[in-house]
């Protein structure tokens, strides 16, 4: 499974974020063809929802020649394996993780904002720097 380049700092991002990564990479069946989703992690919840929070992570890094073209493929991959996801297990919630720098730029345009809320893509927003989370977007 080839790697996006900034895998290893999302995963330091997420664990300094507290989650625990329990697949590098979480593997998946779309039908009988399998698959990989980047990684998969949890962690513990506290208070009155006890037990665990269970995500998939795929990662991008949106360095191609298209902005747009970049996106569409991102958005086709993440739609694949959240209905594979949804079939397989339910409760692990898919998220698509992308550069602060790609986040800034591409979603000024409010349309691509809105599509994300329209097609329920949550998004992970991630300094590649720093190896810190920026941004949680959640439907």
């Amino acid at each position: 499974m080839a790697k996006d380049k900034y895998h290893e700092q999302v995963r330091l991002a997420l664990e300094k974020d507290g989650w625990t990564i329990t697949d590098y990479p979480y593997q998946l069946l779309m039908g009988t063809r399998r698959t990989y989703v980047d990684l998969g992690a949890e962690r513990l919840l506290i208070g009155a929802e006890r037990g665990k929070e269970k995500i998939a992570v795929e990662i991008k890094t949106f360095m191609g020649g298209s902005d747009l073209q970049d996106f569409d493929q991102a958005v086709g991959q993440f739609l694949r394996y959240r209905s594979a996801l949804q079939k397989e297990e339910p409760d692990r919630k898919l998220y698509l993780a992308m550069p602060f720098v790609f986040y800034e730029r591409f979603f000024q345009d409010l349309f691509f904002l809105e599509l994300l809320e329209e097609t329920d893509i949550s998004t992970i927003v991630y300094d590649q720097t720093n190896a810190i989370i920026k941004k949680w977007i959640k439907f």
